[in-house]
């Protein structure tokens, strides 16, 4: 268990630092519109990178929504939700704080003065999204997100095309919601960065909570629909028994 709560911690920190730190140490080198999808794609080479090394570790999944949406499934046991939670968001808070340190060695700007990715609404939102919107688009990519990390696991997908397709919808729902949020999908990923801001990014830090484990659990109740759904048509039976101890299975 310890070795998969380092893996899950070191995951969440490398994916904070990654990924936050691709516009958080070039600000001001790309437009608002390059900046939107260097973050969207750093994200994503980041998840896919780590989903590949460390998933003979552990879980990999370094995000609570997943975590929970997995336990939800019944993919995941509900006694580890706790360490491995508090393991996920440790990582996120390291790294957020090693990239302040990292951009505080920049002269001409003040490390006071860059957002680190932290997630917001309203004023806060890179493209003055309300609450409404925030909620929804959170909600949403994270359904999707973890969805497909669910998909992945149950599938018979090899180790690095699994990875890729993790990666890509990381991406994808980044660029989704980086105008609207700066794209959480991920309750650890926003305490690190708002722990770092402090001030507004605490104070709109419930959100990326609530949307994204609302997201996570939505995905967990229906994926098993999907499952038996696809088991029932593509595997139907005419008698199912134990034959010296063996299943024996007789397609029609």
């Amino acid at each position: 268990m310890f070795k998969k709560l380092i893996g899950e911690c070191v995951g969440s920190f490398s994916l904070v630092f990654f990924g936050c730190g691709s516009t958080a140490l070039t600000s001001g080198y790309f437009r608002p519109d390059m900046a939107l999808v260097c973050q969207a794609v750093a994200f994503g080479l980041a998840a896919t990178t780590l989903v590949y090394v460390l998933r003979p570790v552990c879980a990999a999944h370094f995000n609570p929504a997943i975590t929970v949406g997995f336990a939800v499934a019944n993919r995941f046991a509900v006694r580890d939700l706790v360490p491995t939670i508090s393991a996920q968001v440790a990582g996120a808070i390291a790294g957020a704080w090693l990239l302040y340190i990292v951009a505080s060695g920049r002269p001409d700007v003040s490390p006071d003065l860059i957002a680190f990715g932290a997630n917001g609404y309203g004023a806060h939102s890179p493209a003055r999204y309300q609450l409404h919107a925030a909620l929804i688009v959170e909600a949403l990519t994270t359904f999707v997100f973890v969805l497909v990390n669910l998909s992945v696991a149950s599938g018979r997908h090899a180790r690095f095309n699994g990875a890729v397709l993790i990666g890509l919808s990381l991406t994808l729902c980044s660029l989704l919601a980086i105008p609207v949020t700066n794209a959480s999908l991920n309750p650890a990923r926003s305490t690190g960065a708002a722990l770092v801001v402090g001030g507004w990014a605490l104070d709109q830090l419930w959100l990326f909570w609530a949307a994204p484990l609302a997201g996570g659990v939505l995905a967990g109740l229906i994926h098993p629909m999907f499952q038996r759904g696809a088991t029932s048509k593509s595997e139907p039976l005419t008698r199912v028994g134990r034959i010296d101890g063996t299943l024996d299975k007789r397609l029609l």
